[in-house]
């Protein structure tokens, strides 16, 4: 019924020896990837508290696939983005992306692709600023296919579960979903400071 969504992007040990070490890269691209990596890792908890309280058959064997492409996602920034240059608000991000699979898992599959389709849209918007900006300075060219190959599994996961939502969502739905989408934006501003 739902089809795995395969990790595109190259392994990270060939793409980290292609640029300099993360603190050689310029401030902005530290604070971008930092941010990424933090996604990665909300991202990996949100499909987590999904499991830990759906029952559901196919909402289940949707968060396990998508699972499985978010954590290749992180094991690739982690090679990245070496410890001292991770946020140090990863307990919170551990706690807030669990309750983010959680909640909507108590009200049901329709909950529960909503809020990934918020998720990742805003994800995919997220990527693509940074590799709209990585365009012009190609020394980060692998760099940026790794951006292009997360951001394409992550269009994915969107759209996959946009084709499996209803597509009329009641007030509440709406304001989780809103909530979601500028949670994540002040995700990335507090991963990129902190």
């Amino acid at each position: 019924m739902l089809n795995a969504v395969p990790v595109t992007a190259s392994p990270a040990t060939d793409i980290a020896s292609a640029w300099p070490a993360f603190s050689g890269l310029p401030l902005w691209l530290q604070q971008e990837l930092r941010s990424d990596h933090a996604g990665e890792f909300g991202a990996v908890m949100i499909y987590r508290g999904i499991l830990a309280i759906s029952r559901d058959a196919n909402v289940r064997e949707f968060a396990a696939l998508h699972l499985q492409t978010e954590q290749k996602h992180l094991t690739l920034m982690e090679e990245i983005v070496p410890v001292a240059g991770r946020t140090r608000l990863l307990p919170l991000w551990r706690v807030m992306g669990w309750l983010t699979g959680a909640l909507p898992a108590l009200f049901g599959r329709q909950a529960v692709f909503a809020t990934i389709e918020a998720v990742e849209t805003f994800v995919d918007h997220h990527y693509e600023q940074q590799i709209v900006r990585l365009m012009p300075e190609g020394e980060h060219g692998p760099l940026r296919q790794v951006l292009l190959d997360c951001q394409a599994d992550e269009v994915s996961h969107r759209d996959e579960a946009a084709s499996l939502a209803l597509p009329k969502r009641n007030v509440m739905l709406r304001l989780w979903c809103a909530i979601v989408g500028s949670g994540s934006a002040a995700a990335v501003v507090a991963a990129k400071r902190v």
